[in-house]
């Protein structure tokens, strides 16, 4: 058992007869009372996304995932193609498993694939990932660099507010936990 405070981003935990994968935590201190915890939590096997509140002191059933490193090949229709690292087998892993880290994904990237009892559950990604500008809106002349930022729109799909100096094909470090920009690589 543990408590929901000890959560953290792709943890799997089990509730009511389903296994959830956490796909998004938030702390949230009301002004009055005590700490809630805010969670996007996807049911492993429908792939259905529920927004709920729990309690910090709340325990649930921690499920025992088995991780193997892999590397990311290509997409395949409605899913990514992965292979161990060890054993050079490959996992198709769909779309709707992999949510919003698809748009993280660049051919050869290494992510760690998490089973359980054998059926994919869904990867980790690193922390951060090296990621090109596909598009966004040239320098203004006169704008200072710590401005409000400018949207860009990487080659994987993902849009991120950079600094106004960013400009197309500039390669970009971004933080995989909340999709923010790190730094130019």
């Amino acid at each position: 058992m543990i408590q929901t405070i000890d959560l953290k981003k792709g943890m799997v935990f089990e509730r009511g007869g389903k296994l959830l994968r956490v796909l998004q935590i938030n702390h949230h201190k009301p002004g009055k009372g005590n700490t809630l915890m805010q969670m996007d939590i996807q049911d492993v096997r429908t792939g259905s996304i529920v927004h709920t509140t729990m309690r910090p002191s709340e325990k649930v059933e921690q499920v025992n995932v088995d991780k193997r490193q892999a590397q990311y090949l290509y997409d395949q229709g409605d899913s990514a193609v992965f292979m161990d690292m060890e054993n050079y087998d490959q996992y198709e892993v769909s779309s709707q498993q992999l949510g919003d880290d698809k748009k993280y994904l660049v051919e050869n990237m290494k992510v760690t694939v998490n089973f359980v009892d054998g059926e994919i559950v869904g990867i980790e990604l690193p922390t951060t990932v090296e990621l090109e500008v596909a598009d966004t809106q040239p320098m203004i002349k006169g704008a200072t660099i710590d401005g409000g930022g400018k949207p860009a729109t990487m080659t994987t799909g993902l849009v991120v507010n950079v600094p106004a100096f960013i400009k197309n094909g500039d390669k970009l470090i971004i933080n995989t936990t909340d999709g923010s920009y790190k730094s130019r690589a």
